[in-house]
């Protein structure tokens, strides 16, 4: 199974090389693409001196700040135009566990799942160094689009989801029309409605070892906004 993992990124300098690493270091064959939005930190110069490295590392380079998720949305069309069975999605800060890739590739292999979920809210997940009104959010956020949209999803948030190419077939990627927070929810609200096979397991989520969170109070509400335009649109 030939498999994909994209890392958008905007000045992870600090952070790029030890993911880049880390993934590398499991042995599990798996192919890294870097989507940076020319961060002015020279994080897509440090990319291209691992390629020399690595030759299962690739480079998407894209002029200014576009985004998280039309860079996910470059991330699959990459992988489709390249014929990757299986695209996933992880941050380069570390907050997604790279051993957890194991499990991605071992659930993929029994051939029963047309999408996966690393959960923070699966048996066994969790969060750490979250305050107490990051985790209500959180919680809420799961919750509340799980109930407006209809989906069994414990983890509707979550950015850590792998997609094969029927998932992204029945998701129709150029048929998204959200922008970050609210990205994940109808990536899988559209890949559930769509009647893709899906399993959740658990994760750690870990706050970012370096640098600032890209999350804010804007991206949020608009987020809850665009979940009940989510509900006529799907």
């Amino acid at each position: 199974m030939k498999i994909l993992i994209c890392v958008p990124t905007y000045n992870e300098a600090g952070n790029i090389a030890g993911i880049v690493k880390a993934i590398f270091a499991l042995d599990l064959e798996l192919d890294i693409l870097v989507i940076d939005d020319s961060s002015p930190d020279g994080t897509g110069a440090i990319v291209t001196e691992l390629m020399e490295q690595h030759d299962r590392l690739f480079l998407l380079e894209r002029k200014g700040k576009g985004g998280l998720a039309s860079a996910y949305i470059a991330g699959f069309r990459y992988s489709i135009e390249h014929d990757y069975d299986v695209v996933g999605e992880m941050d380069a800060d570390f907050s997604h566990p790279p051993e957890a890739l194991r499990e991605v590739n071992r659930l993929f292999a029994t051939g029963e799942y047309d999408f996966l979920i690393g959960s923070r809210y699966a048996e066994g997940g969790g969060t750490v160094n979250w305050g107490l009104i990051r985790k209500l959010i959180s919680r809420f956020g799961s919750l509340y689009a799980r109930t407006i949209l209809g989906v069994p999803i414990k983890d509707m948030t979550g950015g850590f989801n792998f997609w094969t190419r029927q998932a992204l077939d029945a998701i129709g990627i150029d048929r998204i029309v959200s922008e970050g927070y609210c990205f994940q929810i109808e990536l899988k609200a559209r890949a559930c409605k769509g009647g893709m096979r899906f399993a959740e397991f658990p994760i750690i989520f870990e706050d970012r070892r370096v640098g600032e969170s890209k999350m804010s109070k804007r991206i949020v509400l608009e987020a809850f906004h665009k979940v009940l335009l989510l509900r006529f649109t799907i």
